[in-house]
């Protein structure tokens, strides 16, 4: 089968190396450089938070867990540091339309067989003396950081390795689908194949807002988290704080990055942007300190870094993962996604290669 993955971020990495794993030879096909900033997969790390209640998640959450399982160790490390996961608040948690509270979470976590605690704030903050904590604490030890800059190496390492071939510098002008197969139209040609992926983020609008697949609003907005040092050496697991509405900015999520501090960020507040007039402007930093001067003693509120990043959000925050004709599309993401991308990887690649496959009913595209 003549197969391109239009965009090379980790969604489409993913997806080309679960179809190399089955014996295919996909072309990915991406318009920056390799390791470029300018959408949202690059980076050190990313927060592998399993502090969900919903089972189309859970179900994504083990199919991803099988694809990191089998990237297995790289450069000498594992590709997710499963140093834990502590998540507190009252407030909605990731992918949830209201709140759950901590202790569903973990008993549906429990039923999965996934690791998870429900312990005090007081015992928590024990544990880890560098945060505070409301009352309830919700602890999974299987959870972490995925390695993101590590993983797009090795996931492009085994496309090609595999067959396949990752093309950078190569910007797609249009995808055109008709009843045989499909036109991706870039500046070096066109390539006609049976199936295009596209999974190329901020850039979905742009790219297929025309095409009569029926996406939902895709709003991009610019996030900056930032690195703070700490003032003692940890343990720091990664975090989830799900606030009471009007309390904070937006839920606070974070994470350990070796020799750059630790990451802290508000979730889904940045402004609203054109990805290709992307203003690099950091928002809510006066906010993001204040917030790290009340809940983490551990880190000096001063020494923020700013990082900039992108997010791709549904009305619902729900990902696409759907197949219209001869394509597929992996979208909106919403600041949640790279935990997911093996398990993504292996939806899309099901839609590729199984006319009949769908993805979770909470992903699909509305039909006509």
């Amino acid at each position: 089968m003549r197969i391109v993955v239009v965009g090379g971020g980790v969604m489409g990495l993913a997806t080309a190396w679960q179809l190399a794993r089955r014996g295919e030879q996909p072309i990915v096909v991406e318009r920056f450089a390799r390791g470029h900033h300018e959408g949202a997969s690059h980076g050190e790390t990313r927060n592998f938070n399993n502090a969900y209640a919903e089972e189309h998640y859970l179900d994504l959450l083990t199919r991803a867990r099988e694809g990191w399982d089998a990237l297995g160790v790289v450069e000498g490390e594992p590709l997710l540091r499963r140093h834990g996961l502590v998540s507190h608040g009252s407030g909605a948690a990731l992918g949830s339309a209201h709140a759950v509270g901590l202790e569903e979470i973990a008993r549906r976590l429990d039923a999965r067989g996934i690791p998870a605690e429900v312990i005090s704030g007081a015992d928590a903050a024990r544990r880890w003396p560098g945060m505070r904590f409301e009352d309830t604490v919700l602890h999974s030890p299987d959870a972490g950081v995925a390695r993101a800059a590590a993983a797009l190496r090795e996931l492009e390492r085994r496309v090609v390795a595999a067959g396949g071939e990752v093309r950078w510098h190569t910007p797609v002008r249009a995808i055109e689908p008709d009843s045989d197969g499909v036109d991706v139209v870039t500046d070096a040609g066109t390539h006609r194949v049976d199936v295009a992926i596209v999974t190329v983020g901020a850039w979905t609008e742009k790219l297929l807002g025309g095409a009569g697949l029926g996406l939902p609003p895709l709003r991009v907005t610019e996030e900056t988290p930032a690195h703070f040092a700490p003032r003692m050496p940890g343990p720091w697991p990664s975090f989830n704080h799900f606030v009471a509405p009007g309390s904070q900015p937006a839920n606070v999520y974070g994470m350990p990055t070796p020799g750059e501090g630790v990451k802290v960020g508000f979730h889904g507040i940045g402004d609203e942007i054109d990805p290709d007039a992307r203003p690099h402007r950091p928002v809510f930093q006066r906010e993001l300190r204040e917030y790290v001067r009340q809940w983490f003693p551990g880190l000096d509120p001063d020494t923020a870094v700013p990082i900039s990043c992108t997010y791709t959000t549904t009305p619902d925050e729900a990902f696409v993962l759907d197949r219209v004709g001869p394509v597929v599309v992996g979208a909106g993401f919403s600041g949640q996604g790279f935990k997911f991308a093996p398990g993504v990887g292996a939806t899309l690649a099901d839609l590729v290669l199984d006319i009949d496959a769908r993805a979770a009913e909470p992903f699909r595209l509305p039909r006509g």
